[in-house]
C-alpha cells in the first residue's frame, strides 16, 4: 500500500515503459474500477463537488484554449488541465479503494499516515541512491525522471525515485503541514501514542527533505507557525494538552540537532548537503545576513507584462517555448518563457489574469469541499491552501494531488472514525 501511495504522490516513468508515467496507469485501472462499481453499486465519484471542481478546471482549460488560439502558440500545458484533474481524480480513486479494502474505511488520519510513511521512505532512498551507487545505477537504469540533469556537476541534487527539485519540495511542505495539524489532534485521541514517531518523521523530512528541494523550508515554516498559534505560545503560555507535545518536540529537535552536528563535523559529504540545505541559515551566522543563491535568481525572475493583452488573455507560452515552437523568436532565459519560473507570473503570461483566477479557484474549491465534508480538519485544509499560495511566489506546481486523496472520503466514514479513537479521560 506504501508503494501504491507513492506511485500516485510522486509518479514517474520506467525506462522500458516511455510516455506512461504511474499515475496515468493507475488512472486508467481507476476508470474501469470505477465503471465496476458503478455496475454492482451505483456508486459514483462525480459528487456535486467533483461536478463543481471540474467547471472551474474546464473553465481554466477554455481560457487555455482561447489564448493558444489568439497567439497561435501550440502550448497546450494548462488548456487540457480538465483532463490532468481527473487523471488525479481518478488515480486517488484507485489509492483510496485499496485502502478502504485494506483496512475497513478511510480517514484524515490514515491517508496522513501513508503520505508521511511515504515521504519518510522518499528521503532514505534518496541517502541510499546518494551514498551507494550501485544502487543509484539501478534506480537510473529503471526509471525515468530527469536524472541527465539532476546528475550534472552543476546540479548534484538528491532525488528519490519519482522525488526531486520543486515538486517533491511542495509535496514535502504539504505533509510536514498535516503532521503539524495531525499532532495537535492526536492529542485529543488514543492516537497520541503516535506523537514521537510524528514527530521523528518530521525531523527526517524536514532536513533531508531540504536536501532534496529547499522549497520543503515552507512547510516547515508553516507548521511551527500553526504549533506557536495552536498551543497559544505566541500569548507565552500553554493551551492545555500542549505541554507533553513540546516537550516532545524539544527532546527530539535536540537529539535531531546533536546527530546533525556530529555529522556535519566528521563527514564532508554530509557538511555540503547541510549548507546546500539550510544556506540561509549559514549565510546569516556567518556573514549576517539571509542570502540563498536560489533567491537571488528567483528575485531577478519577477519579470511583468508589459502589454494589456498579456495581463487580459496571455502570450499562449508556459512550457519552455524553445522545446515546442520550431518558430518561436521571442524571449526565452533559463528554459523558461521571458526568464521567469515564477508561477503566478507563468500562469500570467500563459493565459492572462482570468485563467490565474480560474485555476487558484480550483485549489480554492477543492479546500473548501474539503472544509465542508471533514470541519475537524479545517485547519489542515487551511495550511495545504497556503503552502500550494506561498509556492507559487516560487514556482507552478500545485499540490491538488493532495486534495484529491481527501475528497475520496465519505463525511460518514470520517464520524465514525473520530468516535473510535476520542479519547475517553
Amino acid at each position: 500500500m506504501i508503494v501504491l501511495t507513492s506511485f500516485y504522490f510522486f509518479p514517474f516513468e520506467f525506462t522500458f515503459l516511455p510516455g506512461i508515467n504511474t499515475k496515468m496507469a493507475m488512472a486508467g485501472f481507476g476508470l474501469v474500477l470505477l465503471a465496476f462499481q458503478l455496475a454492482r453499486q451505483r456508486e459514483s465519484l462525480i459528487s456535486r463537488d467533483i461536478f463543481q471542481l471540474s467547471l472551474w478546471a474546464g473553465l481554466a482549460s477554455l481560457i487555455g484554449w482561447i489564448s493558444i488560439t489568439y497567439n497561435n502558440t501550440p502550448d497546450t500545458a494548462y488548456a487540457t488541465y480538465i483532463v490532468s484533474m481527473w487523471v488525479w481524480l481518478s488515480a486517488a480513486y484507485v489509492v483510496t479503494s485499496c485502502m478502504r479494502r485494506l483496512h475497513g474505511q478511510l480517514s484524515v488520519s490514515l491517508i496522513t499516515s501513508y503520505l508521511v510513511a511515504v515521504c519518510v521512505a522518499q528521503c532514505i532512498l534518496a541517502l541510499l541512491i546518494d551514498a551507494y551507487p550501485a544502487f543509484k545505477q539501478v534506480i537510473d537504469l529503471y526509471v525515468q525522471q530527469g536524472q541527465d540533469f539532476l546528475n550534472k556537476s552543476t546540479v548534484q541534487r538528491l532525488y528519490g525515485i519519482g522525488a526531486s527539485l520543486d515538486v517533491a519540495g511542495s509535496r514535502f511542505s504539504a505533509v510536514l503541514c498535516l503532521i503539524a495539524f495531525s499532532l495537535t489532534m492526536m492529542e485529543k485521541t488514543r492516537e497520541r501514542i503516535w506523537t514521537p514517531w510524528f514527530l521523528v518523521a518530521f525531523c527526517v523530512i524536514g532536513i533531508v527533505g531540504n536536501m532534496i528541494a529547499r522549497t520543503t523550508t515552507v512547510g516547515v515554516g508553516l507548521a511551527f507557525a500553526y504549533w506557536i498559534y495552536a498551543s497559544k505560545l505566541y500569548r507565552f503560555r500553554f493551551e492545555t494538552g500542549y505541554k507533553r507535545l513540546w516537550l516532545w518536540g524539544l527532546c527530539l529537535f535536540v537529539a535531531a540537532t546533536a546527530i546533525t552536528v556530529c555529522l556535519y563535523y566528521v563527514d564532508t559529504d554530509v557538511e555540503r548537503k547541510l549548507r546546500f540545505a539550510f544556506e540561509g541559515f549559514f549565510s546569516l551566522v556567518e556573514k549576517g545576513e539571509w542570502a540563498v543563491s536560489s533567491n537571488e535568481r528567483l528575485r531577478s525572475m519577477y519579470v511583468f507584462p508589459e502589454t494589456l493583452k498579456t495581463w487580459i488573455i496571455g502570450d499562449g507560452y508556459f512550457s519552455n517555448p524553445q522545446d515546442i515552437d520550431p518558430y518561436f523568436i521571442g524571449r526565452e532565459i533559463g528554459g523558461y518563457y521571458m526568464g521567469t519560473d515564477v508561477g503566478y507570473l507563468r500562469f500570467i503570461f500563459y493565459f492572462g489574469l482570468g485563467g490565474l483566477f480560474s485555476m487558484c479557484m480550483v485549489l480554492y474549491k477543492a479546500g473548501s469541499f474539503c472544509m465542508q465534508k471533514l470541519p475537524s480538519y479545517t485547519g489542515a485544509f487551511i495550511l495545504l491552501l497556503l503552502v500550494n499560495f506561498i509556492v507559487w511566489l516560487k514556482v507552478s506546481t500545485d499540490i491538488f494531488l493532495v486534495f484529491a486523496l481527501f475528497l475520496m472520503i465519505r463525511k460518514e466514514e470520517e464520524e465514525a472514525y473520530e468516535q473510535q479513537t476520542v479519547l475517553r479521560e
